[in-house]
Formats: C-alpha cells, structure tokens, sequence
C-alpha cells in the first residue's frame, strides 16, 4: 500500500492511498480520513460510496463530511467508483464501464476481469482498511446516488458486517429504470434472474434490514425519475421497515445537497456506531 497523500484536517488526517487490487487486477485508490480520537483508540468507521463518473477525491473535497466525522470520533473510508487503467474495459457513455462499476461483480466480457467491485468493497478493502488503521469491528455504510445503490445492497446482503445504513439519492430501483437495466444488462447478462440482489427495493422486499435506515432525496434531483424513490419508499411501508425518508424541498442532485446533510447522516451513524454513547439528536 502507496501513501499517495496526506493532510492536517480537523485535527485528524486525510490520506490518500494506492495498491494493487487482487480482486479488480488493478491498481486502486482510496481514501481514509482518521479523526483525532484514532490516536488513542480504535474507532467506528462510515463508508461512503460514490456515485457515476466520480473517484474517491469528489467527497473527499466536496463533501464536507471531515469535520463531522472529527466531532463524532468516526472514520470515513472514500472508495473509488470502478477499476481504472489502460487495460481495463471502457466505454464511451459516462454510466457504464470506468467511473460506473456499479458495487456488483461482472459476469460477462469485457468487464468480469476487472469489474468485481461487490468484492473488492465487501472483502478486499475492508480487510486491507481493518488491518491498516486504528479502526474496530464496527462499520457503518452510506453512499450518493450509484453510491447510494451500493451502500443499501450490500448492507442488506451483508447484515452482519455493517451496524447503520444511510444513503442520499439513491438509484432505489434499478432493474426498472435506465440507472441499471443498462448497467446490469451490460455486466451481468440479459437473464433478469440475476438482476434481483442489486436492487434495493427488491432486496428490502426478500430480506428487509435489520435496524433503520436514514435516506435523504431532494424534490428538484434533475434525476428523479431514473432514482425511483417512490418504489423504495412504497416498499419501506409495505414491509413497515424502520427508517425515515426525508424529501428535502428545492434540493438537486449535486454536492451541495449531500453537504447539506452530511452532518446529519454521520451523527446518525455515530449514534448506532458508538457503542455505550449518546450522541444528540439532531434529526428533528
């Protein structure tokens, strides 16, 4: 593992690091943000994954969620969005191949060399991180838009490796919208069968999640039709499944609507995260 860089932030560090994926066959890049109370004791940590055409820099640099996560004695892992390199598969649209791995293991050419993203997250990282760094047993996931999608599928196929689960404008429906028929089409095949286990609102159905979960969507996304909030949220009451979806008036798709509600989604997670503590709640 590469120390790309390093930074002074909020009295912890943000660092940038690179290293050779076994499961992507790839060099990949991440980023960890250790909060100050990691100096003497290990702490929770937050996923946040990102969404199309993005890497680990965009949050990083944009979402705010560093001083938030130093308040709460949290650490933030930043992981890219796909595998990268002049010999991995591409394509020429924005929503598929580089920056569009979508968090699922492909099965079909030319992506299923490198596009095992589900592992990589799930396993590869997640061992390479609890091995590196002053971080415990507990984790929490959270994720934008594609991100938001990974965060809630592999929370819910992972239940025992993930203790809180939030996300902002997630793509809630895939395999009825053009955010993911395409994509798993392309990666997994036309047989639909094998569609289910990436679809949040399908997943929630089979096997709910075993605690709440915190979604944030804004009324003015420019991409509300492809996110298809409604099937997720139609699901969480049929299934009367613990959580709060907040429509937040006026707000789009961009960074400025996750920062606006970083600090809401770390406090939500310190809370479920820090075991014995009571963190206040800001939620309203």
């Amino acid at each position: 593992m590469e120390l790309v860089s390093q930074s002074q932030c909020f009295g912890g560090k943000q660092a940038v690091y690179k290293h050779f994926s076994k499961s992507c066959d790839c060099d990949m890049t991440f980023a960890v943000y250790l909060p100050p109370q990691a100096k003497s004791r290990p702490v929770p940590t937050l996923w946040y994954l990102s969404g199309l055409t993005c890497t680990h820099e965009n949050v990083m640099v944009k979402g705010g969620f560093q001083s938030h996560a130093s308040a709460s004695g949290l650490a933030l892992v930043f992981p890219d969005t796909s595998p990268r390199g002049e010999s991995v598969g591409d394509d020429e649209a924005y929503d598929l191949g580089q920056g569009a791995g979508f968090y699922l293991n492909a099965l079909q050419d030319p992506w299923k060399s490198n596009y095992r993203m589900y592992d990589y997250i799930v396993s590869e990282l997640r061992d390479l991180v609890s091995e590196s760094f002053p971080v415990c047993s507990r984790h929490g996931i959270t994720g934008h838009s594609m991100g938001g999608h990974g965060a809630l599928t592999i929370a819910m196929r992972n239940s025992h490796l993930f203790e809180s689960l939030s996300a902002f404008a997630p793509i809630a429906n895939p395999t009825q919208s053009d955010w993911g028929r395409k994509q798993l089409s392309a990666y997994l095949g036309d047989d639909e069968s094998t569609w289910a286990e990436h679809d949040a609102t399908l997943l929630l159905e089979e096997r709910g999640w075993k605690s709440d979960i915190l979604i944030d969507q804004g009324t003015d996304d420019q991409f509300l039709d492809l996110l298809k909030p409604e099937s997720l949220a139609g699901m969480m009451a049929s299934r009367r499944q613990a959580g709060i979806m907040r429509m937040q008036p006026g707000y789009d798709h961009s960074y400025f609507f996750v920062s606006s509600f970083a600090r809401d989604h770390v406090e939500w997670h310190a809370e479920r995260l820090h075991s014995g503590e009571h963190w206040k709640d800001r939620m309203g």
